[in-house]
């Protein structure tokens, strides 16, 4: 079965939705991710704030901080080979690279609305 993982940057929650300023490509990716893991593909996700342990495993993660910095995040790996560094991949990209077949449709408006909701700022700081 095939796996995905993606390593972010430093973000206050696991998905960097939360907040009053959510940034749209984070929604987009979050819906796609959805959508890749509703097609049978593994997905976990790792936040360098939240789980810097992960980031120090992976050999290839560790050199692409080391080499780009902050740079090389987003880093995504797909069966443990790096596919993108430094950028959130589009759908497309996530349905070629996992070996999804059919039609790849660009995340809906619907899909964005419905399937992620922003988390709200708690007082005193973020989620």
């Amino acid at each position: 079965m095939t796996s995905v993982q993606v390593y972010d940057p430093a973000m206050c929650c696991s998905t960097g939705i939360c907040g009053p300023s959510v940034d749209p490509k984070l929604v987009h990716f979050a819906a796609d991710l959805d959508w890749v893991k509703g097609n049978g593909v593994i997905v976990e996700r790792f936040g360098l704030s939240l789980q810097a342990a992960a980031f120090v495993k992976d050999m290839d993660v560790k050199e692409a901080l080391e080499s780009k910095g902050q740079d090389a995040l987003p880093l995504v790996k797909v069966d443990g080979v790096v596919k993108s560094s430094g950028r959130y991949p589009s759908r497309a990209e996530l349905a070629e690279w996992a070996g999804i077949k059919g039609p790849v449709s660009e995340t809906t408006a619907e899909e964005k609305s419905s399937s992620i909701k922003p988390i709200p700022v708690r007082s005193g700081g973020c989620c």
